[in-house]
């Protein structure tokens, strides 16, 4: 019969080794020789008994000091093997918390437990009530209220705290008890048997869910839920700049939390719709206005609307081109964020040409066309011939 691998060489640790360091190099060798990590390898599951036999030993000061004194021997009279130690993977109590060994099987760094490698849940504390959920709500505003703001009002549908017993869940004049079955924990203790044999396992109260509070006599409004779906106006301020697609969110107004645990959010998606004169791109207004070939030849004072119902002078320049734009400085859209930042309103002068004239109108124009002279008849001709010249 071989002899056995001396416990400290098998941990890979110095015979003076601290029981955080001992700690250390078992975790780290039962994790690689677990066989849930190298399920059906025999030579593995040989490896990890033989670990967990040295750890249980070297962990125990007493044994360990039994050990440093007489080797194996000391431990194979009756070829029981060590105390406390049944050769199994569940039996043996080596001063080690099982939980943190494996905890970091799945990155938990030691605070998973055990019963967590089986799916059995790990440690637990009663769970928080859920907090509500969040609410999605479409409007549509017109391009004013989009630029100036507005407070508008919305009608939802959701979960509101009960009034009857003021979210507890429980009938008027009584209130949650504490949980007998789970002591208010809101966890209890199962054993399962597992490869490494019976398993203490921590999960959700069977009689409180959870929750470590049980109602004997639920609210007859809530149904013992706490909450209950009713109709409500909120209103809802629209900030200055809003965008298109934009959302506003309101907190707190969305669905009721469970027993009294925080309410969701409201979010309210934006839709603005076209207006009929004016455009916007970003920051800017954009506006067409319709002048006559008179008033840019000869040049008027005119109107430019705003939005909002107000009205801008502006002195046609003589000579003005159709297409020609004139910008309004902060005029336009507030920044939403800094409503002190504020765009600009861009107006493109059109040119009209009338589409009906009398004959007299006519021969007036045709006589001021012969009256242009020789220079406007030049600088048409120069136009023609750049025509020309690109055509080649």
């Amino acid at each position: 019969m071989a002899a056995k691998q001396d416990y400290y060489e098998m941990l890979g640790v110095s015979r003076t080794a601290s029981d955080a360091e001992l700690k250390k190099a078992y975790r780290k060798l039962a994790k690689k020789y677990h066989p849930d990590v190298k399920p059906g390898d025999k030579v593995a599951e040989e490896k990890f008994k033989e670990l967990s036999e040295a750890y249980s030993v070297l962990s125990d000061p007493s044994k360990r000091k039994t050990y440093d004194q007489f080797g194996h021997a000391a431990f194979e009279q009756g070829g029981g093997g060590p105390s406390g130690f049944q050769g199994g993977f569940g039996g043996f109590q080596g001063g080690v918390d099982i939980d943190d060994i494996f905890g970091s099987f799945f990155g938990g760094g030691g605070s998973m437990d055990f019963g967590d490698i089986f799916g059995g849940g790990g440690r637990r504390t009663r769970p928080k009530a859920r907090r509500g959920a969040d609410l999605q709500m479409r409007m549509t505003i017109t391009l004013e209220e989009a630029v100036f703001g507005a407070t508008k009002e919305i009608k939802v549908q959701s979960y509101e705290t009960c009034d009857t017993c003021k979210g507890t869940g429980a009938k008027a004049g009584t209130y949650p008890e504490t949980c007998k079955r789970c002591g208010g924990t809101g966890s209890e203790r199962v054993q399962k048997q597992t490869i490494l044999g019976v398993v203490t396992q921590v999960v959700p109260c069977s009689a409180c869910k959870g929750e470590g509070k049980t109602i004997k006599d639920p609210c007859p409004t809530c149904r013992g839920e706490g909450r209950v779906r009713k109709n409500k106006t909120i209103e809802v301020t629209i900030p200055k700049g809003i965008d298109n697609g934009q959302s506003v969110r309101i907190q707190g107004k969305g669905e009721a939390g469970e027993k009294g645990a925080p309410a969701g959010d409201l979010y309210i998606a934006v839709t603005i719709t076209p207006h009929k004169l004016f455009t916007r791109e970003g920051k800017n207004l954009y506006v067409d206005i319709p002048i006559t070939f008179v008033q840019a030849a000869l040049g008027d004072e005119i109107l430019i609307p705003t939005l909002g119902g107000g009205e801008e002078k502006y002195m046609v320049k003589p000579g003005t081109q159709p297409g020609s734009t004139v910008t309004f400085r902060n005029k336009g859209v507030p920044n939403v964020h800094h409503p002190n930042q504020v765009g600009d309103l861009v107006v493109k002068l059109n040119v009209t040409v009338p589409t009906k004239m009398t004959e007299k109108q006519k021969e007036l124009l045709r006589n001021f066309n012969e009256g242009m002279g020789d220079e406007y008849k030049n600088h048409e001709k120069r136009w023609f011939d750049r025509v020309k010249k690109y055509f080649k």
